[in-house]
């Protein structure tokens, strides 16, 4: 309780904002990272370069990274998110949609043996390939 007593209302602010600007600061770092190894148009040597730089002088670093290469951030990031969703819709596609040729073939094989009506068929393979 005496260290809280001793702790000012200022020094509570102002470590508050040095953690807030931490926090940022290793934001910033993956941002940049992440932006960095995602591009596939970088040659190796120019990453290193820049992992080097940002490394070695971490403030320049990552505010030339993001003066000179900022702009094009948003667009590789763009880029990533649209293959990850065209993968996801993919998987999602062959994985509802892979079996509707069985399950045709199952009812129609139902159809064929008596077990089930024409109308019943229709119904099936309607639901099958919506």
């Amino acid at each position: 309780m005496v260290l809280a007593a001793q702790y000012a209302l200022g020094e509570v602010l102002w470590t508050m904002f040095v953690l807030f600007m931490w926090i940022i600061w290793f934001w910033l770092l993956i941002t940049v990272f992440g932006d960095l190894f995602r591009d596939h148009e970088t040659s190796g040597a120019a990453k290193a370069g820049w992992a080097i730089f940002v490394i070695f002088l971490p403030y320049l670093g990552v505010f030339v990274y993001l003066l000179v290469r900022g702009g094009g951030m948003a667009e590789r990031a763009m880029a990533q998110q649209q293959r990850a969703q065209a993968q996801f819709d993919s998987y999602v596609r062959d994985t509802a949609g892979g079996g509707s040729a069985a399950e045709i073939a199952h009812a129609k094989e139902l159809l064929d043996s008596g077990a089930i009506s024409q109308a019943e068929f229709d119904q099936l393979k309607a639901k099958a390939l919506s």
